[in-house]
C-alpha cells in the first residue's frame, strides 16, 4: 500500500469568514449569559418584606399611627391610620405635610430624597421620622 500525501487547499476568504462568524458566536453567547444572570440577582434582591406596617407618632393631643404600605421593591402608600379629630384641628398640616411628603417618596421611592418645605417643616420632621421607623421594620434581611 502507498501513501498517498493528500493536500488541503484553503481559500483566504473562506477561512476570514469561518473567524468572523466564531467571533459573532462567543459575543452573542457571553450576552446571553450576562443578560439572563443579571434578571436572576434582581429578582431575589428585595429592599422590603412586602405587608403593611406602623409607626406611632406621639402628640400631646393623642397619638397617630403612620402607615406604610410596601411591597418587594416599592413603596406603594403612606397614610394615616388614626387621625382623631382633636389631632386634626390642634395640627391643620398634618395631613397637607403628609400628601406632599409621600408623593415625593412615591415618585423618588427613597426617603432621604425628600425636601420640606418651611411652612410646616416641623410636622414634616416628625412625619418623616415616623415613616423611616414604619420602613425600618419593612427593610428585608
Amino acid at each position: 500500500m502507498s501513501r498517498q500525501t493528500r493536500l488541503i487547499v484553503l481559500h483566504m476568504k473562506e477561512v476570514m469568514y469561518t473567524i468572523v462568524f466564531v467571533a459573532l458566536f462567543l459575543v452573542l453567547l457571553v450576552l446571553l449569559v450576562l443578560m439572563f444572570k443579571s434578571e436572576k440577582s434582581q429578582k431575589h434582591e428585595a429592599a422590603y418584606v412586602p405587608g403593611v406596617y406602623s409607626a406611632p407618632l406621639s402628640m400631646k393631643e393623642g397619638g397617630v399611627v403612620v402607615e406604610v404600605v410596601v411591597d418587594d421593591n416599592r413603596i406603594n402608600a403612606i397614610r394615616f391610620q388614626q387621625l382623631s379629630d382633636e389631632v386634626a384641628t390642634m395640627y391643620p398640616l398634618m395631613q397637607p405635610c403628609l400628601d406632599t411628603i409621600s408623593q415625593q417618596i412615591y415618585d423618588k421611592q427613597d426617603v432621604k430624597k425628600v425636601k420640606v418645605g418651611k411652612e410646616g417643616s416641623y410636622t414634616s420632621h416628625l412625619l418623616l421620622k415616623a415613616i423611616k421607623q414604619a420602613l425600618l421594620k419593612a427593610k428585608a434581611n
